[in-house]
């Protein structure tokens, strides 16, 4: 006996052929498939408000549930800084080999039409910050605006873009302790300054890529500065970030899983990457930077979370061994 199977419609494949091609340019401009981008916006506002749940014992539901709307914030703040970077940057991107075919610079999409799309996206995260309290508010509003605004613009003027950048990609940091508890302590700020030495880490080696190119195109930032020192400035850096990982230990008492995960583990896997590197091969360069973005990331807010989990059940657990070793 033979068996038949139906192929698709011609009509139906071509309706959802068209249908693709027609959202690949938006697609592409959210540069949404680089996921590592996201995360790096998400992971410093996730570790502070792990940091945050611990000290204000938020209960854990509530805790996965911001920690949710945090995702979707960052989501929506990479996407719409990579919509604003790509309208101001085209006649940049056109002279950069990497970049030339993004969708604006390639003239698959108008400035008009993207800037329409960037105003879908702050309008969405106005919305989701209605109801947060004043101080809060006014730390999302500087982020969506002036901080994340001008930065395209600071390549232009100053080598250290990514000094800039490191203010605004990890304002997260604040927020969290503005919208949980109204105020902002000091080891937010010393976590702060940790996260924005991790961008300046991060982003020189994303830099790496297009050194020639932005040469060329007129383009400045940390990855040409550094020059030849790049490896021994990177170092310093990433020392600076891991000291105020210590710091903010000391200072939110945390206990030994966050020392042990989040700086003992942190320290290790930048030295691995900072001696692996090569800062002259764009593609080392983007696999340090996707490594940043998820595994580093996770590392260090797996010792926050094991911290605020040994936090809330740790005396529970203790009890939980004490009866079983009685029961043996």
């Amino acid at each position: 006996m033979s068996h038949s199977v139906a192929s698709p419609s011609p009509k139906l494949s071509s309706w959802t052929h068209t249908i693709g091609a027609s959202l690949e340019p938006w697609i592409n401009l959210t540069r949404v498939s680089r996921f590592a981008g996201t995360m790096l916006v998400f992971w410093p506002y996730a570790w502070s408000l792990t940091m945050t749940a611990r000290s204000a014992n938020l209960p854990v539901a509530r805790f996965f549930y911001l920690l949710f709307c945090g995702f979707i914030g960052a989501s929506l703040s990479h996407s719409a800084g990579c919509v604003w970077n790509d309208i101001l940057d085209r006649d940049f991107d056109r002279q950069v080999e990497r970049t030339k075919g993004r969708p604006i610079a390639a003239g698959k999409i108008s400035v008009p039409s993207a800037v329409a799309f960037l105003w879908a996206h702050l309008g969405i995260m106005l919305w989701m910050v209605r109801d947060v309290n004043s101080l809060a508010f006014k730390i999302a509003l500087v982020t969506m605006f002036p901080l994340a605004g001008l930065y395209p613009l600071m390549k232009r003027i100053t080598y250290w873009p990514q000094a800039w950048l490191g203010i605004s990609m990890n304002a997260g940091v604040l927020m969290a302790w503005a919208f949980i508890t109204g105020s902002i302590p000091a080891s937010a700020f010393v976590l702060m300054g940790g996260t924005w030495a991790w961008t300046i880490w991060y982003d020189t080696i994303y830099a790496c890529q297009d050194k020639k190119d932005d040469v060329k195109a007129g383009v400045k930032s940390t990855a040409l500065l550094f020059g030849n020192s790049i490896k021994l400035v990177l170092a310093l850096f990433a020392s600076l970030m891991m000291s105020a990982l210590v710091v903010v230990g000391r200072l939110n008492g945390h206990d030994l899983p966050y020392f042990l995960l989040s700086v003992v583990g942190g320290s290790i896997y930048l030295a691995v990457q900072l001696y692996a590197v090569d800062t002259d091969s764009p593609k080392s360069c983007w696999a340090a930077f996707h490594r940043n973005g998820f595994n580093l990331g996770a590392l260090i807010w797996a010792g926050f979370l094991a911290d605020y989990i040994w936090a809330a059940q740790g005396p529970a657990l203790v009890d939980f061994a004490r009866g079983v070793a009685v029961g043996w």
